[in-house]
C-alpha cells in the first residue's frame, strides 16, 4: 500500500511517499480502508511529533474510513461501517485504529468532515468540558482562533451557551468567524489584547483561556483572566517555550493553569476523552449544531502541497486529505 512518512530533515519535517505492507489488526484493533484524513500542525513540528535525528514515522494522526477487518476481541463494529478516530499513519491506504478510540460516523458528515473531527474535538472536549469546566454565560478567550482547534473551540463553546473572544492576525478570518458566533474578534498576533478583553467583559476578564499560540502571548492571557479563571495551553506555534509567569496574579486571582496533550497519556486515558466526545459533543454534531469547518481538501498525491498551505497560515479551520 502507499503510505506517507514523516522524517526530521535539517530542523524541519520532510514528507516522503513509500510502499509499505498493509498492516494486520492485532487484538483490540480495527483495520480501516482510509477515505480521508485531517492534517494537523503539531505533527509537522520536529520535537513535537518526530524526534530530531530519529527514524521516519508514519504520517497522519486522524482520519475516517470503512472497516476492512476486525482484530481479535473487537465487537460493536461490522465490515464496511464508516468509522472515524485518531489513528497513527492516517495518510495511507489502510490504517490501524484502537477500537477504544473508534467512533461511528454520523450520517450527516462527509468523509472529509469526519476525518477532521476526532483529534480537535477530543482536545476541545478535554480543555472546555473535561478540565475547563466551561459553563453557559461564561467568557472564553481563544488566541489563534482561526486554527482548526480554535474554530472547533468556538463552535463548541457557542453550543454550550458561552460567549467567545478570539484573536487572529486576519480581519477577513475574524469576519468569517462572526458568522459562527464569534462575539468579539481582536486583530492581533501580539500580546496586546488584555485591555480589549477586560472592556468586553465589563472588567471581569475571561473565565477560560485557550492558548493556541504559545509563550509570546502567555503573560497577556494571564492578564486577561478573571477571578478563578482557567488557562489551557494547547500549543506553541510561535516556538516560544519559556516566558514570565505573574505569580501574584496566579495567587490573588486563584487561577488554574493546565496543559492539553495526549503525548504522555495511556491508551485508556485517551479512550476516556473519546467517550466524552461521544457523550457530549457527537449529539451536537448529529443535530447539526456543530459541523467541522473544512478550509480546503487536497488529493492524496498532494500532501506536500497541503503541508505548504498549512505552513502559509492561509487556512481557516481544517485541511483535509482524500485517500487514494
Amino acid at each position: 500500500m502507499k503510505s506517507y512518512f514523516l522524517k526530521p530533515d535539517a530542523g524541519k519535517t520532510a514528507i516522503e511517499l513509500r510502499e509499505a505492507p498493509t498492516p494486520e489488526p492485532g487484538p483490540g484493533q480495527i483495520l480501516l480502508r482510509m477515505r480521508a484524513a485531517g492534517l494537523n500542525r503539531g505533527e509537522l513540528i520536529v520535537g513535537h511529533s518526530v524526534k530530531p535525528g530519529g527514524a521516519a514515522k508514519p504520517a497522519g494522526a486522524e482520519g475516517a474510513g470503512e472497516v476492512a477487518k476486525l482484530g481479535q476481541g473487537v465487537s460493536g463494529f461490522a465490515a464496511g461501517e464508516r468509522v472515524m478516530g485518531r489513528c497513527a499513519g492516517a495518510f495511507s491506504e489502510y490504517s490501524l485504529i484502537d477500537a477504544r478510540e473508534a467512533v461511528k460516523v454520523p450520517a450527516n458528515l462527509s468523509w472529509e468532515e469526519a476525518a477532521c473531527l476526532p483529534l480537535v474535538f477530543c482536545v476541545v472536549h478535554d480543555m472546555l468540558i473535561g478540565q475547563g469546566k466551561l459553563r453557559a454565560g461564561e467568557w472564553l478567550l481563544v488566541t489563534g482562533v482561526s486554527s482548526g482547534v480554535g474554530v472547533a473551540a468556538l463552535q463548541t463553546a457557542k453550543a454550550l451557551g458561552a460567549k467567545v473572544i478570539g484573536t487572529s492576525g486576519s480581519d477577513e478570518k475574524l469576519a468569517k468567524l462572526k458568522t459562527l458566533g464569534l462575539d468579539l474578534g481582536i486583530r492581533t498576533r501580539a500580546g496586546d489584547f488584555a485591555d480589549a478583553v477586560m472592556k468586553a467583559t465589563e472588567g471581569k476578564g475571561a473565565n477560560l483561556v485557550v492558548n493556541n499560540v504559545g509563550g509570546s502571548v502567555f503573560p497577556e492571557t494571564v492578564r486577561a483572566l478573571a477571578f478563578e479563571g482557567r488557562h489551557a495551553t494547547i500549543g506553541y506555534v510561535d516556538g516560544v517555550l519559556k516566558c514570565e509567569l505573574d505569580i501574584e496574579a496566579l495567587h490573588t486571582k486563584r487561577l488554574t493553569l493546565f496543559g492539553v496533550s495526549n503525548r504522555l497519556r495511556s491508551p485508556e486515558q485517551r479512550a476516556t476523552s473519546v467517550r466524552g466526545l461521544v457523550a457530549d459533543i457527537l449529539p451536537l454534531v448529529a443535530a447539526g449544531k456543530i459541523r467541522p469547518l473544512i478550509d480546503r481538501v487536497f488529493p492524496f498525491a498532494e500532501l506536500p502541497a497541503a503541508k505548504d498551505y498549512m505552513e502559509s497560515n492561509a487556512h481557516l479551520g481544517k485541511i483535509a486529505l482524500t485517500a487514494p
